[in-house]
């Protein structure tokens, strides 16, 4: 009996079908999956990245409840067309404080993980308002509406607390000020001194101090303003002019 002719068995009994196929995959995860456990680290520390902060999770959660990580990617794959668009390639070292990462495979627009700094806060309001006044070919929906919803903090410090239980560095301390950071990252006016020392280049080695201001230059704490909060700080927590990859490994 030949090779194929052994085959046949498999292929005309599901159950032992079932089995077998079963098997492999058991094999190959296995084998995928189990020498992570003998790593000392699977993700190359890396200076600068840090938790976001109150302001900035807050953006990123309303980020994702408007879906717009099904037309963004955040992942600048290592191609040259790629890096010559987007920058650098990323790193996994910049999402491994996301619970879900939003790295995806489908860009309708633009990739975003190296969006920040590079508008200034006034363009992404124009462009959330109204995208067609700032791209003519986009066929991006408006999101002007966020603007006029000021943001409920009343759970923030849950939402810090809840990240903090799946492995995100949230101290006490930056648990406690949560409500506190919250408010002061988006009021230039306030007293940012323990929100950077918390969040800032003081606290994270090669890290950079916090974005402060009225993101949507208007009364209150909105959603936009924390959706811009958290634009901004996408692929800025890396200096990648001195960034030298851990070629050890």
């Amino acid at each position: 009996m030949g090779i194929l002719d052994k085959h046949q068995v498999l292929e005309k009994n599901a159950t032992l079908l079932l089995v077998g196929s079963l098997l492999v995959v058991t094999i190959g995860g296995i084998v995928e999956i189990a020498p992570l456990f003998y790593l000392q680290n699977t993700i190359e520390k890396v200076d600068g990245v840090r938790p976001y902060t109150p302001l900035e999770l807050k953006g990123r959660d309303i980020y994702i409840r408007e879906g717009c990580y099904t037309c963004h990617s955040q992942m600048i794959r290592p191609m040259r067309d790629e890096v010559e668009r987007y920058g650098h390639y990323s790193l996994a070292a910049e999402s491994m404080y996301d619970h879900p990462f939003q790295w995806g495979s489908k860009r309708t627009g633009p990739d975003l993980a190296r969006v920040g700094g590079r508008y200034s806060d006034a363009w992404h309001v124009d462009h959330l308002t109204n995208p067609q006044a700032v791209v003519p070919e986009s066929i991006m929906p408006k999101y002007g509406f966020l603007k006029d919803r000021l943001v409920d903090a009343t759970y923030i410090e849950d939402r810090v607390r809840t990240d903090s239980l799946v492995g995100v560095p949230y101290t006490s301390d930056m648990i406690a000020a949560s409500k506190a950071d919250f408010a002061a990252q988006a009021d230039p006016n306030a007293d940012t001194t323990e929100l950077q020392a918390r969040y800032g280049a003081a606290a994270f080695k090669g890290g950079k101090d916090v974005n402060v201001a009225n993101f949507d230059n208007a009364p209150g704490v909105s959603e936009m303003d924390a959706l811009i909060a958290y634009l901004q700080v996408l692929g800025t927590m890396v200096d990648f002019s001195t960034f030298q990859p851990d070629k050890s490994r």
